[in-house]
């Protein structure tokens, strides 16, 4: 399996014709048409049924292709990071987050580490650079054994054994309701007012959706969802248009905000918990280790009630028996960047 034979496959699949794919790649169609032949007989199974000029991918090939794309950026780093090392300049800083700690949290970190001059800030980063993706939480370990990525920030459970969390982030789940809500004039919005009420939420049960079903039942309030989504701001975008109330993690609800639409605590604590993780035994840049701490500084300015967290509490934290989510008192820091 060669590089060119990814790229046009990559290609195949953004544009959903060959066509389209050497017009891209800026080669001619019936190249484009045999590499793809190739790649398909040297996998030994079809990537795509014909119909006419255009084609269906195979289920095969959307597995594939989650693959693919993932070496292809991997390779665009690696040569990123070549030319860098030929020209003696400083290594990007590469992140990964999940969606919504990618997008609220870590621009606003990277922040901190720009110079407060413009001109000084510009020729920085015109050297070094800082590459930034959302991937899930699963990916985010993936991209860091890999060593894709320099810093990693997703949700729990982190465990894992070649992996250093530096810290845990904790802070209350938050409603979100349209402002012509009429429970948009409750200050804090008990848990009960949501019974018989559509609910948009998150869809992933085995992360922070477990914790909201079991605040519920644990409530003796039945959560009647009508929208499940695999992003919290999707929820926050039905609630704007008077779908139902979200009830969504605390960085999207305050770090994207959405106009026409409250938060609301809970009377309830949902706990929305996520750690920030290196790769274990690799020596850390002063930017790397800048931004371990300036993640600490913006959540705690963010989030309302955010508490940090030892490491060594994951296992407490991620315990099925836990609703609070806070195991020990004494091992946690509130709305500080002390470190635990």
């Amino acid at each position: 399996m060669e590089l060119h034979q990814l790229e046009a496959f990559s290609a195949v699949m953004s544009t959903g014709s060959m066509t389209g794919a050497a017009r891209l790649l800026g080669r001619s169609q019936p190249a484009v048409t045999r590499t793809i032949q190739d790649l398909e007989q040297e996998i030994g199974y079809a990537l795509f049924e014909r119909k006419g000029p255009r084609v269906t991918p195979t289920n095969r090939a959307f597995l594939l292709y989650d693959e693919v794309e993932r070496s292809l950026i991997g390779l665009a780093a690696i040569r990123d990071s070549a030319r860098a090392i030929g020209r003696d300049e400083a290594m990007p800083l590469r992140v990964v987050g999940t969606p919504a700690l990618a997008a609220a949290l870590a621009p606003r970190a990277i922040a901190k580490l720009a110079p407060p001059d413009a001109a000084t800030r510009a020729q920085r980063y015109s050297r070094a650079g800082t590459q930034l993706r959302s991937a899930s939480a699963e990916q985010v370990v993936q991209a860091l054994l890999s060593r894709a990525a320099d810093v990693g920030i997703a949700t729990l459970p982190l465990d894992h054994a070649a992996l250093d969390v530096h810290y845990i982030i904790e802070a209350p789940c938050v409603a979100v309701l349209h402002r012509d809500d009429p429970l948009a004039q409750e200050a804090v919005l008990p848990l009960a007012r949501l019974a018989g009420q559509p609910v948009a939420t998150l869809a992933n049960r085995y992360r922070l959706r477990n914790r909201i079903d079991r605040a519920f039942e644990q409530a003796g309030v039945a959560l009647h969802v009508t929208l499940e989504t695999n992003a919290s701001l999707n929820a926050m975008m039905a609630a704007q248009e008077k779908l139902g109330v979200a009830i969504v993690d605390p960085v999207t609800a305050f770090g994207m905000r959405i106009a026409d639409v409250e938060v609301r605590p809970l009377d309830v604590a949902i706990p929305f918990q996520f750690g920030v993780v290196t790769l274990s035994g690799r020596p850390r840049s002063d930017d790397v280790d800048a931004l371990i701490d300036a993640l600490a500084e913006v959540s705690h300015a963010l989030l309302p009630g955010a508490v940090r967290h030892a490491a060594s509490q994951h296992g407490a934290l991620v315990a099925p028996d836990r609703a609070d989510g806070n195991p020990d008192p004494s091992s946690t820091h509130r709305d500080t960047g002390v470190t635990a």
